[in-house]
């Protein structure tokens, strides 16, 4: 029986507790034929997200080398790993989030691993766009663009996006078209991915959640000045304000 476990759905981002009905596991196992001690085969594992809302499947597959250790066959190595549902690591993103935007990053998650320097031309593509969308800052490159970017964000995230143009071969290539295939590792695919999902929160989900709350505020501001000037000269009692 498997013990109930944390888990953060990829499709709905909602965390939750799986028990043994949301999740199955196993194994298929087979000879190498390179010596009685040494297998090889497959293990899965699936899980059903609880939220009544979503429900989708989560589902990986492991290639792996088993071993004999304690007389037992355990496995040793992880050779190749394959998410085949959903295909990336990629975080669900609010439709309020220009189209394009979302596209090219989805796209750069889902590649990231067959070819990390084609993730990083589309990572680089999704920050110009957002570059171009949310600050309306439009140069000759992506890294005049970036530069323009220190005047108008705060130290924090500055400092974030230094970091990461100075690695690798990174930012050796702002100055040249953002569609230029640029030879990066996995590693550096992935850094310019998590700098791009940090700004999606810090920019569009952060302002439309200001907003939202400002709608709020403004809402009950006017509810409680009608239920003022209705009862004004009635002794009439305004309603207790609801929580924001």
């Amino acid at each position: 029986m498997t013990e109930p476990f944390s888990f953060v759905c990829d499709f709905c981002g909602q965390p939750t507790t799986i028990t043994e009905p949301n999740y199955s596991s196993g194994n298929i196992d087979f000879s190498t034929k390179k010596s009685e001690h040494e297998w090889c085969g497959f293990s899965y594992d699936a899980v059903a997200c609880p939220n009544p809302k979503c429900k989708k499947l989560t589902f990986k597959i492991s290639f792996v080398k088993y071993g004999m250790y304690r007389g037992e066959f355990q496995p040793v190595e992880t050779i190749q790993k394959w998410d085949l549902l959903p295909e990336s690591s990629a975080k669900p993103q609010p439709n309020y989030i220009p189209k394009a935007i979302r596209d090219d990053y989805y796209e750069a998650c889902r590649i990231r691993d067959l070819s990390a320097k084609a993730s990083a031309t589309l990572a680089r593509r999704c920050l110009q766009g957002m570059i171009h969308d949310f600050w309306s800052i439009e140069k000759p490159t992506l890294k005049k663009e970036i530069d323009a970017l220190q005047s108008e964000v705060d130290v924090p995230t500055w400092n974030a996006i230094e970091a990461v143009r100075k690695v690798g071969n990174i930012g050796a290539h702002m100055e040249k078209d953002v569609n230029l295939i640029i030879d990066v590792e996995p590693r550096e695919a992935q850094l310019l991915i998590g700098l791009i999902e940090t700004l999606l929160k810090e920019w569009y989900v952060a302002k439309h959640d200001r907003e939202e709350h400002f709608k709020k505020l403004e809402a009950l501001a006017q509810k409680i000045a009608t239920a003022k000037k209705a009862g004004k000269g009635k002794g009439a009692k305004v309603a207790p304000a609801a929580k924001i």
